[in-house]
């Protein structure tokens, strides 16, 4: 039976503040109050369950990027004037409830005289602020310092600047370095752990120092430069490498990479998973990955082509290196192609865990044809709220990205580094090893080409090696909740200009997209009867728009305009009650205009 560390809501029912969102909540007088309580462990870790609901839930899954795409695309991929500056804190990201049961905690651990017990908790809740302002910073660069509670009448507290994003940084490392050295070591697959927190401190560092890296329009003056961030985010990550005892999960035939998104107890994954979120149906904790999957209800999220093109060859050669792959039908461009591919989408022979039925891609489902496999489990589950599979938060696979990464932004990566991470990425799935000398030798021109979407801003000589590495990432990492941020901290929004396309297919007519010798769409135009055994049958430029008119890839944004502010859109704005109720102490992030004056 699973250890249920996530419930929907937690104890402590005196203290109101728990669930708020604001940093102007009070405890009532009548009811429980901080003075009389986290006196022993059982209360500081009552308490402190509250913190892990900081961590994200369906957002893993549900992507909206230019990876996966969905019906309707999100106002940051659709950018220009659909995006906006919120009136509200709680519009906006601008929210601070999480924040401030932490510093609580921190603010009365004295309460308890056990000294070994004050110190875990201190850790963990130290850990679960350098986690809560990684996100804020993430979405507004400079952000306040909070390291107490702050009530009502704290005016200036409420009232002061942004601190610097250099400032923030130095207060987070602080915060992780203790976790690091207090979190207890015994691996946990529900509670943070030492191991948690580097996985945590290698995550930010590695953000911190490629955004440093390419944002060059922030100016970031006096402090640690971005090669800092980077060595030390290689250093973390060599650390945990060497010591936590982590691997990658291997798993049954050549299948340990689906295994750790099909399995449903994440205390069966413990060689990799480093910290995972515990759902179980018996105690009514559930969330929807099934459902949006397989139905047409729940956005229709689908792999982009783009995407799939960069998938590598079985035999570690480059897909969109051989003659017509543009024009491929789908059976022959998933042939022969990375495992990892037929392990995060349908391919032909797929069948539903604990079926033999091979099953094509549904078209219902997925808006590009690409169908997601990732997070579906057995078909009992595919029912709204009926998903209780067990969400990674983080696992070792990214720490061995991270220091590769991190090395090769440096410049300081050999091939004995690509050897002990992204090669071992490899090995799982048996697919040849990267070599440093080839990769800068011969850069993937695919990789880079602006009208699918490539990236725009890699040079120097490590520039090959980057984006195998990227490549490498974005195969590993796919629908785990990494790509839009991924795509902030290289500078590389205009990449959500390109067009998000999926299958190709040549015109009108019957397609058998699993090979199987059975028609499953029909694409007919409108003066056509639309007489065909295929269970899917869809009207050309109605139900189906293909980027050519009568032939070429699945367009479902083809009527969308899409446009990237490089010179707002990587920071979120603050939002305008904030701006006023501190007069202006907060400043508004560059690019967005408020209106307000002072």
């Amino acid at each position: 039976m699973k250890k249920i560390l996530y419930p929907l809501f937690l104890l402590l029912a005196g203290f109101t503040f728990t669930g708020c969102d604001d940093l102007l909540d009070a405890v009532p007088k009548d009811k429980m109050t901080p003075d009389t309580f986290f006196k022993s462990e059982t209360e500081l870790k009552a308490f402190a369950m509250n913190f892990y609901g900081m961590f994200p839930s369906t957002s893993m899954y549900v992507a909206n990027d230019d990876a996966y795409t969905q019906l309707t695309l999100s106002d940051e991929i659709r950018g220009g004037a659909i995006r906006s500056i919120p009136a509200s804190a709680s519009d906006g990201g601008w929210s601070w409830g999480a924040l401030r049961n932490v510093n609580t905690l921190l603010d009365y651990l004295d309460n308890c005289q056990d000294r070994q017990t004050r110190i875990r908790y201190e850790a963990l809740a130290r850990f679960f602020r350098a986690y809560f302002y990684f996100e804020k910073v993430k979405r507004f660069g400079d952000v306040p310092w909070y390291d107490t509670q702050v009530g009502s009448t704290d005016t200036e507290q409420l009232n002061r600047p942004r601190d610097s994003r250099e400032f923030i940084m130095g207060k987070m490392i602080e915060d992780i370095d203790f976790a690091i050295e207090n979190l207890p070591s015994t691996k946990s697959a529900y509670e943070v752990t030492r191991w948690t927190a580097m996985a945590l401190k290698s995550r930010f560092l590695l953000f911190e120092g490629t955004f440093r890296k390419y944002h060059t329009e922030f100016n970031y003056g006096a402090g640690h430069d971005w090669k800092w961030y980077l060595d030390q985010c290689a250093e973390v990550s060599a650390t945990m490498m060497a010591t936590s005892g982590y691997a990658l999960h291997t798993g049954a035939s050549n299948k340990g990479y689906y295994e750790l998104f099909t399995t449903f107890d994440a205390t069966d994954l413990m060689d990799e998973v480093i910290l995972a979120r515990n759902y179980n149906l018996t105690y009514g904790v559930y969330h929807n990955s099934n459902y949006t999957m397989n139905t047409g209800s729940m956005g229709r999220p689908g792999m982009t082509k783009k995407i799939v093109a960069s998938y590598l060859m079985a035999d570690g050669t480059r897909f969109t290196d051989k003659m017509g792959w543009e024009a491929m039908s789908f059976a022959d461009e998933t042939k022969d192609r990375d495992p990892r591919l037929s392990q995060s989408i349908r391919t032909p022979g797929y069948t539903r865990l604990g079926e033999i039925t091979p099953l094509a891609p549904n078209f219902v489902a997925a808006i590009t044809g690409y169908q997601p496999i990732k997070y579906v489990t057995t078909t009992d589950q595919d029912v709204w709220n009926g998903s209780d599979i067990d969400l990674i938060i983080f696992r070792y696979a990214e720490v061995l990205l991270n220091y590769a990464e991190a090395k090769a932004e440096a410049g300081t990566l050999s091939q004995d580094d690509l050897d002990i991470s992204v090669n071992l990425l490899r090995d799982r799935v048996g697919m040849p090893h990267l070599s440093l000398v080839a990769a800068i030798d011969n850069p993937d021109r695919f990789l880079t080409n602006p009208d699918w979407g490539g990236y725009r801003n890699v040079s120097g000589m490590n520039a090959g090696v980057i984006l195998e590495i990227r490549r490498e990432r974005t195969v590993e990492l796919c629908q785990e909740g990494f790509r839009y941020n991924d795509i902030m901290r290289w500078k590389e929004g205009k990449v959500f200009e390109a067009p998000f396309y999926g299958m190709y297919f040549a015109g009108p007519g019957e397609y058998d997209l699993d090979g199987d010798g059975s028609k499953d769409l029909l694409i007919y135009k409108e003066d056509e009867a639309p007489s065909s055994s295929a269970p899917l049958k869809y009207k050309l430029g109605t139900d189906i728009i293909l980027s050519g008119g009568n032939s070429g890839f699945v367009s479902p944004h083809a009527s969308t305009d899409r446009t990237w502010n490089e010179g707002r859109d990587y920071l979120y704005p603050i939002p305008l009650d904030e701006r006023s109720l501190t007069r202006g102490a907060l400043t508004q992030n560059p690019g967005w205009d408020d209106g307000l004056t002072f």
